[in-house]
């Protein structure tokens, strides 16, 4: 049986919690910041969880995890 392969898209995308979760970063801080609030741009920074109902999709591209 051949190894399986890592999707390396999701593997640039999430990293692993030390409790086995998903951590992603957030969208739209990439252009037309002008219109955000500052508060609004500090929020996007911080790093969040993947949503339970996706992770196990997610887990699947990423079989060494």
């Amino acid at each position: 049986m051949p190894k399986m392969k890592t999707k390396k898209a999701a593997q640039k995308r999430f990293s692993v919690t030390g409790t086995g979760k998903l951590k992603r970063m957030k969208a739209n801080k990439s252009h037309i910041l002008e219109k955000k609030s500052p508060k609004r741009k500090r929020n996007l920074r911080k790093a969040t969880l993947v949503d339970k109902t996706k992770e196990k999709n997610y887990k699947q591209a990423m079989p060494y995890l």
